[in-house]
């Protein structure tokens, strides 16, 4: 028991920095607002309180002094600079390698500890603290006072499980003598008989007069790591006289009751181990399967009881995969944030001004894709600032702002999220571009390059234009990294901008990687998978159809020209000349493209299975399911498998030869 509320102590504590962080970020921006401040100030004291409270004494005692800072900060005693901001960064720094040290990875390097609490107390004019002083009680940071004494009433109830969370409410108590002058009363009007008594269960509870200077914000975060598991009431009291005449004056709500007519506890949310929640999607995803096998059961029999049980077996498992693959998706805005140190620290080391903007920060995307797209993002991010974003003295010469953008949006498009990383700085240099891929050979010297082929270039394996190595760019590591890592999420990278006026990549990721819907296909005896939400229409093609095409691979859809793949072609599948054939129109990237099929046998609910290594190459399959008879169907990609026929048509190759990339619009639709 004590080690999993130690396991939930760590990930509170790993959230808790994620919002000091972001204050701190934000004050940096604003630095008299005092309720960023107290932000600050409530993450350090709950990391200090709930570490003291779980065993993390050298945590709690770090955020102490921390904490003791930022009340000075709050209280109008301390100003906040950049320096005060940056090393409480640092601090924060610290602190997660100390998790990660308490968590067996690791270990957190003490002198740097003792240097940042150093610095700290040079920074704030701060007294050295006594070598046998004992650590400060939780709470009593915010003890400061100021002005005159007042009484407070202060009605304190725990909730009934609070004592298994390792929570002792008399230690809550002592804090409260920390701020002044307390008179106690217990109340034990909750205490069952004594038959009826569970030992880990909290009856009790406290009404309390204080007498202190110190504002109700400070009674109340002495209560703030337990705030939603209590009822807490905390009341300004008059003279009798006034009293007996009129009402509070000052009133502090009190907590919502957050338990039933009961008792039980009612929570709004629970923390599961990521572990736990990717092996309920394994059994959905096997159970997806077995229903498919139902289904085809159900299919070939005459049996009106197992088809009405395959129906019904049908809509719960679909109800189900929704529900699972709904609580593995997450909103983007958790990863986002993290990128406001990532520029703060990078204009810092680069001697630039940059401010990062969000949108749609609550996008939701599969937490397995997430998970996978930090370092893409990092390194974009890296790139437009280092690259991109000019210094301030070229950026007022070329007429800009002196501070540099660097914008980062997400959203919804079908069955993919978009995500854009783009910047309002110098763009791409083609002619930089041009030159650099000449010396490296990868192109002629005379060759006529378009714009779309230029942007294509800055992808290739170690390319880049800077000739100097810095902490930050031109290590042989390339925008060939975010394309490599993008692929391996079956997801695709487009680059457009121009000279002066910055350069934007926009990543199209798929929502998912476990489930998703499908629409089975046969081309000869092979079946295959293509992915519902790129999936438009169904169209007939003719042997008619053909000769007024005059040969070319074009059909002509309700007066659009559409140019349309033969997947019997392209895979080399044998199968018999068909007098009618069927055209899924599909859209891709590349615009709407047409594949030619045998047969559309209809929806089907599709488990990605991995191919594995061997076939990590092969770009146009995203993956494999199983039939329902047990057979394997290949998943196909359609941006990938467009962007592939039109390379391999547009460079005059066969259809399997694949071994370079050209723009989508030097497609010419011939046979």
């Amino acid at each position: 028991m004590i080690d999993k509320h130690k396991q939930a102590f760590q990930e509170e504590a790993r959230e808790l920095l994620v919002e000091l962080e972001s204050a701190l970020l934000e004050l940096d921006q604003n630095r008299d607002d005092r309720e960023i401040v107290g932000r600050a100030f409530r993450a350090l004291h709950t990391i200090k309180g709930s570490g003291a409270m779980f065993g993390f004494d050298d945590i709690a005692g770090f955020a102490h002094n921390l904490e003791t800072v930022f009340d000075r900060l709050r209280n109008g005693h301390l100003a906040a600079t950049a320096d005060l901001i940056n090393l409480t960064l640092a601090a924060g720094d610290q602190m997660k390698t100390m998790l990660d040290e308490a968590a067996g990875h690791g270990a957190a390097d003490q002198a740097r500890s003792a240097g940042i609490l150093a610095d700290l107390r040079r920074l704030t004019g701060a007294a050295e603290p006594r070598p046998d002083a004992a650590p400060t009680a939780p709470g009593e940071a915010g003890a400061a006072t100021v002005g005159p004494a007042r009484e407070w009433r202060i009605r304190f109830r725990p909730g009934p499980t609070v004592l298994l969370n390792g929570t002792n409410p008399l230690l809550l108590l002592g804090e409260l003598r920390g701020l002044g002058d307390l008179r106690i009363e217990l109340d034990t009007a909750g205490v069952p008989p004594l038959s009826e008594i569970e030992p880990d269960r909290c009856y009790l509870a406290w009404e309390m007069v204080l007498t202190t200077a110190a504002e109700p914000e400070a009674i109340r975060d002495v209560f703030i790591f337990i705030e939603d598991d209590c009822e807490l009431t905390v009341e300004r009291l008059l003279d009798q006289a006034v009293q007996a005449h009129a009402p509070a004056l000052e009133t502090t709500p009190a907590a919502p009751d957050r338990r039933g007519a009961t008792g039980a506890e009612t929570a709004s949310s629970i923390r599961v181990s990521a572990d736990k929640l990717d092996q309920l999607v394994n059994l959905v995803g096997e159970l997806v399967t077995v229903q498919a096998r139902l289904s085809e059961l159900a299919g070939r029999r005459d049996d009106a009881d197992i088809l009405e049980v395959s129906e019904a077996v049908d809509r719960l498992t679909a109800a189900l995969r929704e529900n699972s693959m709904g609580i593995r998706m997450l909103p983007l805005k958790t990863t986002f944030a993290r990128f406001q140190r990532l520029v703060h620290d990078l204009a810092i080391e680069l001697h630039k001004e940059v401010e990062l903007t969000l949108e749609g920060a609550d996008t939701e995307l599969d937490k397995t894709v997430i998970d996978q797209l930090s370092d893409p993002l990092v390194h974009l991010i890296r790139n437009s600032m280092d690259h991109g974003i000019e210094t301030p003295e070229v950026r007022r010469a070329a007429g800009k702002r002196s501070t540099g953008t660097v914008h980062l949006a997400a959203r919804h498009s079908g069955a993919n999220v978009l995500i854009q990383v783009s910047d309002d700085g110098r763009g791409l240099d083609v002619e930089a571009v041009r030159a650099r891929a000449v010396e490296r050979g990868l192109i002629e010297r005379g060759a006529q390059l378009s714009e779309g082929e230029v942007f294509s270039l800055i992808m290739a394996p170690g390319f880049s234009t800077a000739r100097e190595v810095t902490s930050v760019s031109r290590r042989g590591v390339g925008l060939d990294v975010v394309r490599r890592n993008v692929e391996a999420l079956r997801g695709s990278i487009d680059i457009a901008g121009k000279p002066g006026a910055g350069l934007t990549v926009t990543l199209r990721l798929p929502l998912t990687l476990a489930i998703i819907d499908g629409l089975l296909v046969r081309v000869g005896q092979t079946h295959f998978v293509l992915p519902l939400a790129n999936s438009l229409e169904c169209v007939e093609l003719t042997r008619q159809d053909i000769q007024d095409a005059h040969g070319k691979h074009i059909a002509n859809v309700r007066g659009e020209l559409i140019p349309y793949i033969r997947l019997s072609e392209y895979f080399r599948i044998e199968t018999a000349l068909r007098e009618r054939e069927q055209i899924m129109v599909v859209e891709t990237e590349h615009g709407h493209y047409g594949l030619v099929v045998d047969q559309v046998l209809g929806d089907h609910q599709t488990v990605i299975k991995n191919l594995g290594r061997l076939y990590r190459h092969v770009q146009v399959v995203a993956g494999a399911t199983i039939l329902g008879d047990g057979t394997v169907a290949l998943i196909l990609d359609p941006h990938r498998l467009v962007q592939e026929a039109v390379q391999s048509v547009s460079q005059k190759k066969r259809p399997h030869d694949r071994s370079k990339s050209v723009n989508s619009r030097d497609f010419k639709p011939t046979a």
